[in-house]
């Protein structure tokens, strides 16, 4: 690696590094927005790009430790060398090289839950047409997080919002405040409503969790992923994004008597028609990402054509830093 990766840590607050704080730790507790230690922020200012810390949850951000100092030309020259500047500084965070290319003093990367249920579709391009009029913005087709997605930005200058293929949503401006309104009006634009299920079957998910190492969610949205059929039909499909494949591998509907709710790996169970069961090892982040799933499939409707991650892409994401970023994001719990 050409660079030392030093950093230092935000000890030293100001008054706009903490109403970067502040919006940070808003919009990281709004799970229609942000799931576990998902999506970034960051400020451009006085050479150094101020970025959220890799695993840090953005609902903890008024901690000290939640955001990371890089010099921005170093960040800057490790891209213009195809080098992921996350593998080049320690802590940054995998998404370091889109808010450093992006020309906008203050970005926001989310993973909202309308903004997703739209990047699965085929036809979202021409349907987001009529519903962002008016803003400047680009739809980007699906490519890996870190450098290559910051690489596809072609003409990074010509937007303010990026909608990204089976990812989530960008944002960027020139101040907090105008960030923080943007982000408003391009999530009351991506709106979709949402599908309406059965009620879970506590009677029956009690039962089938009855001396195992299952239990029982206590979050009722969770429960759409086993009783909504329309939602069974979207997961048997593939995975829908990253998120999806790296912490929610296992999901085909069971029964409850059956042996695979011996298996100790998988991280929930669907029990058709009934509800779903947690793994009682399953930790904040899996349960945060589960909820944004089951928020995600009930905004799809029904029929829609949707574009699911290719075998490749999904064989691509790295389990050993998916185990070292969830060990890190599920300590950052804590703290938000």
């Amino acid at each position: 690696m050409p660079y030392s990766g030093s950093i230092e840590l935000n000890n030293k607050i100001d008054g706009e590094l903490n109403r970067l704080r502040e919006f940070t730790a808003r919009i990281g507790s709004d799970p229609l927005l942000t799931q576990a230690s998902t999506g970034n922020t960051s400020i451009k200012r006085d050479g150094s790009l101020w970025i959220k810390a890799s695993g840090r949850w953005m609902a903890g951000a008024l901690r000290e430790d939640a955001f990371v100092r890089l010099n921005l030309a170093e960040v800057m020259a490790a891209v213009r060398q195809n080098v992921d500047p996350a593998e080049c500084f320690r802590g940054a965070s995998i998404e370091t090289a889109m808010h450093a290319r992006l020309p906008h003093r203050v970005v926001a990367h989310v993973h909202s839950v309308d903004a997703i249920a739209w990047a699965v579709r085929r036809d979202a391009p021409r349907c987001l047409e009529s519903r962002l009029e008016g803003l400047r913005w680009q739809w980007l087709p699906y490519t890996e997080s870190g450098l290559p997605l910051a690489q596809q930005m072609e003409s990074p200058h010509d937007a303010d919002v990026f909608i990204l293929g089976n990812h989530g949503l960008v944002v960027g401006a020139q101040s907090i405040g105008s960030l923080a309104r943007l982000l408003d009006d391009v999530r009351r634009r991506l709106a979709l409503p949402w599908r309406s299920a059965r009620p879970a079957d506590y009677s029956v998910l009690a039962r089938a969790a009855a001396d195992s190492h299952w239990v029982l969610s206590d979050d009722d949205d969770l429960h759409c992923l086993a009783t909504d059929p329309v939602s069974r039909e979207i997961l048997a499909g593939g995975m829908l994004y990253p998120c999806q494949a790296m912490y929610l591998e296992s999901y085909a509907p069971v029964s409850p008597g059956s042996a695979a709710l011996q298996d100790v790996n998988r991280p929930f169970a669907l029990i058709e028609n009934s509800g779903v069961l947690l793994n009682r090892s399953a930790g904040p982040v899996e349960i945060a990402m589960l909820g944004g799933l089951a928020h995600v499939v009930q905004r799809i409707p029904r029929g829609a054509a949707i574009r699911y991650l290719e075998p490749g892409e999904v064989d691509r994401l790295s389990r050993e830093a998916l185990a070292r970023y969830r060990e890190t994001a599920n300590a950052g719990a804590t703290g938000a």
